[in-house]
């Protein structure tokens, strides 16, 4: 009788665990040009999570981001922009600034969302849900600074970031894009 209560017990802690981890898909957000953006279309594609910033050192990442996204965006990868003003007002502009800024100087084609907060009181539920290992399952995660990179399977979990200073063509993105064990 033991043994039928603890296994579950067990049960309802695992499937109560499962219940609680929210995907990127039940979040929605909004494009650059105001228009809904519900991230459950991204069903079945590996995507990469960063905030982006239009005055920053590190601004130059938009090259090799557009670069990764057009080597890969045929085979189930996409990346999502989100600009935040987080780190030493390194994003002043409004929407259409920040849209102008990345087409002009960086040909960004992959989808950019408009301005939100990734930390502090204000921040948006999708980095919430993105740096808190309670609500993730996976990793607490608080972003650095601009450009943190965040790595969603095609199931929309987390499966890991990298730190703002590595590219987004390094080996761990790469070899994640590709499906390619690492040690």
């Amino acid at each position: 009788m033991k043994k039928i209560f603890f296994a579950s017990l067990l049960m309802v802690m695992v499937l109560g665990a499962s219940a609680q981890t929210k995907t990127l898909y039940d979040f929605k957000a909004t494009t650059l040009d105001g228009q809904a953006f519900d991230l459950s279309s991204l069903k079945g594609k590996k995507v990469l999570v960063v905030n982006t910033a239009s005055k920053c050192g590190l601004t130059p990442q938009y090259k090799t981001l557009q670069e990764l996204y057009d080597k890969y965006k045929d085979h189930n990868f996409v990346i999502i922009g989100f600009p935040a003003n987080n780190f030493a007002q390194q994003e002043p502009g409004t929407n259409t600034e920040i849209k102008e800024f990345c087409t002009k100087n960086y040909g960004v084609t992959f989808p950019m969302m408009s301005k939100i907060s990734v930390k502090g009181d204000d921040i948006a539920p999708l980095y919430k849900w993105l740096t808190l290992k309670t609500l993730n399952g996976v990793v607490d995660a608080e972003v650095q600074w601009n450009f943190q990179k965040f790595m969603i399977d095609e199931q929309g979990k987390l499966v890991g970031f990298v730190s703002p200073k590595e590219l987004p063509n390094s080996e761990k993105i790469t070899n994640w894009i590709e499906g390619k064990k690492t040690n």
